[in-house]
């Protein structure tokens, strides 16, 4: 899990060194317009275009067990998982008003003795599309490894559809009860097509396709998005799901084996996911009203805990 974590942290920073179309309003253009103090920040940002995304294991993994346990296999040596030709792009169909990627509005409070910052953020539809993932070896030391030539497929690709979201972001104090807040609801739902999962094993492998994965709320075209992102002592604890109607799940095209890989399109980023076919598609998923719950009481919401080890 603490590759995942740095997978999430990875991305933010990308993004955060790209954004070099921000705009800042200064007090007094801001209570012009509102009436009001605070710092309000447009993010107009058309593509981010990452080649290679590099997260590595200083440790890697320990050997211990037999085949089926964790650590076998293992050579406590250091490896890496790569992400390629990573792409992200407005979705014009579900923009903000403003047409910006994101709109920030920034605020400090004292909090009744608690003083904290408060970040309303709007962020418009995207289109996130991955190439290939891979992992591989690698060798350095902390502060300068390299990635090596041995490398394996373990995702061809996959391509992200959102809607527009707002978070609200508290840091310091954060009297919301968690760092992140999202509410409202993702517009259109959530879409992810072609998912082609690679087994890169020594009896041939293939691929698992998914053609098409939806997501929405039982009797609603859009996604909710009640959740809540909080630091904890045990890790970075995240609580998704608490929707009381439910979820529904629609996955199209579902292809168990064979299959194509990675194709880089000529002259062009992202590259053309694995098309997984080889075998014939068994069908398709439907899941309605699934709803998930947590801890004894019988809270609604999946919590996720993320910490290193």
């Amino acid at each position: 899990m603490k590759l995942f974590s740095k997978i999430a942290l990875v991305s933010a920073m990308a993004v955060s060194a790209n954004a070099m179309a921000m705009q800042a309003m200064d007090d007094a253009d801001l209570s012009a317009t509102t009436g009001q103090d605070g710092i309000s920040i447009g993010i107009g940002i058309s593509k981010v275009d990452i080649d290679k995304v590099h997260v590595f294991d200083g440790d890697g993994l320990a050997a211990a067990g037999a085949a089926g346990q964790a650590g076998f296999g293992g050579t406590a040596t250091v490896g890496a998982i790569t992400l390629n030709d990573v792409v992200v792009t407005a979705n014009t169909s579900s923009l903000l008003a403003s047409h910006n990627l994101a709109d920030l509005s920034i605020d400090t409070d004292s909090g009744a003795g608690k003083p904290f910052l408060n970040v309303a953020a709007a962020v418009s539809g995207l289109n996130i599309d991955l190439g290939k993932i891979e992992v591989n070896d690698a060798s350095g030391t902390g502060g300068a490894y390299v990635v090596g030539a041995n490398s394996a497929e373990i995702l061809s690709g996959l391509s992200l559809k959102t809607g527009k979201m707002t978070a609200n972001i508290q840091l310091g104090n954060t009297p919301q009860g968690a760092m992140i807040k999202l509410a409202g609801a993702m517009v259109g739902g959530l879409q992810i097509n072609d998912l082609a999962i690679k087994d890169a094993s020594t009896g041939g492998g293939g691929y698992i396709v998914l053609g098409g994965i939806k997501l929405n709320d039982t009797g609603s075209a859009d996604l909710s998005l009640d959740a809540d992102v909080a630091v904890t002592p045990q890790g970075l604890a995240i609580t998704a799901m608490k929707g009381a109607a439910g979820t529904d799940i629609y996955i199209t095209k579902v292809q168990l084996g064979g299959g194509t890989g990675y194709v880089p399109k000529a002259g062009a980023t992202p590259a053309v996911p694995g098309t997984g076919v080889g075998t014939g598609s068994i069908g398709d998923v439907a899941i309605s009203g699934m709803k998930v719950f947590n801890g004894t009481g019988g809270a609604t919401g999946a919590v996720i805990t993320i910490s290193g080890h």
